[in-house]
């Protein structure tokens, strides 16, 4: 059983979760994709958009229906002018009676029809809807996915800044011990003393902060894959490896994002539903529409010896004017159809914009990276500089207390480079249309 399926049931059973779990980046992205609501959300609308695919091809099949009735009725005469001839209408008919009579009735009726230029290409339009649809879902799972890396790094960000938090306390905790022995010998005054008691519980306070935010951090990862349970675990010390490309240009990124963008494809294929939609607003406008029907019946007063019959039809029918609905509803789809086209022309214009973002956030992490990583290790130079200074007598508290507080900011600040390049690529992953 995968661990984080493991911490679904034991939110469920309220059991104790075992020490040392350890959360993956592929374990949070097979559980988004198996749990989080908007992607089964999603799945479940691409369910609705296939099934009512098919409900506008039932117009199309054949349509057969069946009934059946049984009646018990009087069967008084009434005369109704024009009804009958003079010659019957004169003869003389019996007085009207309660006597009562069975009837019977049974038919069978087929209807299909032949043509109709409206169907077949709302049918389509139908259909190509669905495949929007398809293309919404894998919109989704995009920025499902995206959104869980971009958590989940939050989450590792903050406990290496734990991490972090708990060295400064370290290092703060043995000045004190030094500086508490030089003070008894009386070689250091007694403000040393009270600026490193100072600085110790300044960094109990950061330590408690980032433990705060690191199960912060997490409990927003359940929400982005979710899952309703504790955060009793840790996540693994992951980041994303290189991108394939991340180093090419924006113009030989952008073919490959504008081929594989799911949010392209959806209003390509909007744009196809709605020209189909205007299609059979037009077959509406300008062609008939032809149909046959068949029916058999068998009725009577007597069950056992009923009266059967059939027959059969063909209608041509055509809207010759509408008060000029159709025309002004051919107008409407015009129009939409020209919308939708601007939209998809912006949102190749947006995918650019994307990729170019992303690739240059790649690029500019990348080399913080290196700034960081000497700025860190010329930090921890200062601050062994500084112990050694005071030490020696030849330094202050103040100095020794700058350079702890120097090596503090450039470990965070590594910490924040490791996010930002991470995160950076998973927008260029998202950017690209890659999973």
């Amino acid at each position: 059983m995968e661990t984080f399926v493991l911490l679904s049931l034991l939110a469920v059973t309220g059991a104790a979760a075992p020490p040392g779990r350890v959360l993956t980046l592929d374990e949070a992205l097979r559980t988004a994709i198996a749990h989080q609501p908007q992607l089964r959300q999603a799945r479940a609308n691409t369910e609705v958009a296939s099934a009512r695919a098919d409900e506008s091809r039932a117009a199309l099949l054949p349509q057969v229906s069946g009934n059946a009735s049984y009646e018990r009725t009087t069967s008084n005469f009434v005369l109704r002018p024009s009804s009958l001839p003079t010659s019957v209408a004169t003869m003389k008919t019996p007085g009207p009676t309660f006597d009562t009579f069975n009837f019977w009735s049974f038919g069978l009726q087929l209807n299909q029809l032949v043509w109709d230029f409206q169907s077949v290409d709302r049918w389509k339009s139908s259909k190509a809807t669905a495949v929007a649809q398809r293309d919404v879902e894998k919109t989704t799972t995009l920025q499902v996915e995206t959104q869980v890396r971009t958590t989940y790094f939050t989450a590792r960000a903050q406990k290496a800044l734990v991490v972090v938090a708990q060295e400064t306390l370290a290092n703060q905790q043995k000045h004190m011990v030094q500086i508490s022995g030089f003070v008894r010998v009386g070689t250091r005054p007694e403000i040393d003393l009270a600026t490193a008691k100072t600085n110790v519980a300044n960094a109990e306070v950061q330590l408690i902060n980032a433990e705060n935010a690191y199960e912060t951090a997490k409990a927003q990862l359940n929400l982005a894959i979710g899952v309703a349970g504790p955060t009793d675990y840790d996540v693994a010390d992951e980041t994303l490896p290189p991108v394939d490309g991340e180093d090419l240009t924006t113009d030989a990124l952008y073919d490959e994002a504008l081929k594989a963008r799911p949010e392209v494809a959806t209003l390509t294929e909007q744009v196809r539903a709605q020209e189909l939609q205007l299609r059979a607003q037009q077959g509406a406008l300008y062609a008939p529409s032809i149909g046959v029907s068949s029916a058999l019946t068998d009725t009577g007063s007597d069950i056992t010896n009923l009266a059967w019959n059939w027959n059969a039809q063909a209608t041509l029918s055509w809207q010759l004017f509408t008060g000029l609905l159709n025309y002004s509803q051919v107008k409407e789809q015009h129009g939409l159809v020209g919308a939708l086209e601007a939209q998809l022309d912006a949102q190749k214009q947006q995918v650019r914009l994307d990729v170019d973002q992303a690739r240059l956030a790649v690029r500019a992490a990348k080399v913080s990276i290196a700034a960081t990583e000497e700025a860190l290790t010329n930090a921890r130079q200062q601050l062994q500089l500084a112990e050694g200074r005071y030490q020696a007598g030849v330094g202050n508290s103040i100095e020794l207390s700058d350079a702890q507080v120097a090596l503090t900011q450039a470990e965070a600040q590594r910490v924040q480079s490791d996010y930002n390049l991470a995160t950076a690529r998973a927008q260029l992953l998202k950017a690209l249309g890659r999973r």
